[in-house]
């Protein structure tokens, strides 16, 4: 497995999401604890070291899955977890403020049953809260050894050049595949500015790049992708359009779409750490053998003058969560 360099810390350029293992995409039918721990020991073995949860997965229950399956295996890991989504003093979401960061990292230790996290990201920005309070707090709990990096997801230039001014930002996280292209205008140069890492989520369009879903009747009644844009009417025949041209490119390639999504990720740079998100054994063995596929100039260019996706990124609640 290659590597990448998130700030300072190394990790396997491919890691592992957990957020599914607290049962989304549905409303949590359909779990299997045994399997997600399965998957995560799956991962290590084959090389990753890059585990990313939140608190908000679940919530918790993600977290106690990721620290169950880690116990014995932790100093392999660089273990990502998030904090801010969730307000502990019951006041609703979306709390980055001291006093709840500091409620949230115990319970994150507790959970993950370490005593450090690797990489602790602000979920999303608080716009109640100014960045420099909060990344002042993280700092501290760095001099207290409890955590030892700070990550932002999806957060804005100006909030990141901000954040980074009080302490160094080691990752940022947001969503970047084949059909979200909106990093590379100017987030991807202004981290390689700076030498933050970038580790993108949904890599695989929240698997719509795997070509399993076909029709919007492949999504379950209870998957909160029926009320994403990119999933609805006609914006969704047309994604499937992108979708075509990696099914032909894998075919060529004798790999899954869900590798050649993945291998176009890894090859727009060394600082790029993607986290596909699954709690099955066999899709960690088919994301990480992506480490081997290798793209022709053609077929990159091919993928990379694809037309991205039609519609929102989230619903519209959800949209306007991000920083901007």
């Amino acid at each position: 497995m290659q590597h990448a360099t998130l700030g300072s810390p190394r990790v396997s350029r491919i890691g592992l999401g957990a957020m599914t293992m607290a049962g989304t995409y549905t409303s949590g039918g359909g779990l299997d604890d045994a399997e997600s721990i399965r998957a995560i020991h799956r991962a290590l073995d084959l090389g990753v070291t890059h585990i990313d949860t939140a608190e908000s997965y679940g919530p918790f229950h993600s977290e106690e899955i990721v620290g169950q399956a880690l116990q014995g295996r932790r100093d392999h890991v660089i273990l990502a977890t998030k904090f801010g989504i969730l307000s502990h003093s019951g006041d609703g979401l979306f709390d980055s403020s001291p006093a709840n960061i500091r409620t949230a990292v115990e319970g994150s230790l507790r959970r993950l049953r370490t005593d450090r996290i690797d990489l602790y990201y602000q979920h999303r920005v608080d716009q109640n809260t100014p960045i420099e309070d909060t990344i002042g707090t993280v700092t501290e709990l760095i001099a207290e050894g409890k955590v030892l990096h700070i990550g932002l997801s999806e957060a804005s230039p100006d909030t990141i050049r901000r954040a980074h001014a009080v302490h160094p930002i080691a990752a940022l996280q947001t969503e970047y595949s084949l059909w979200t292209r909106d990093p590379e205008t100017e987030l991807l140069p202004l981290l390689r500015e700076w030498g933050i890492g970038f580790v993108p989520y949904a890599p695989l369009g929240h698997g719509f790049l795997t070509g399993q879903i076909r029709t919007p009747d492949d999504i379950p009644d209870d998957d909160w992708r029926k009320t994403n844009p990119r999933f609805l009417g006609e914006a969704f025949y047309q994604n499937l359009q992108v979708v075509e041209e990696v099914r032909n490119i894998a075919t060529e390639t004798g790999a899954t779409l869900a590798q050649i999504a993945l291998a176009w990720l890894l090859a727009q740079g060394g600082d790029i750490a993607p986290i596909p998100g699954t709690r099955r054994v066999a899709r960690v063995e088919e994301n990480t053998a992506a480490d081997g596929v290798v793209l022709t100039i053609d077929q990159l260019r091919r993928l990379d003058t694809l037309t991205p996706a039609t519609g929102a990124r989230h619903d519209e609640f959800n949209e306007a969560t991000i920083d901007r």
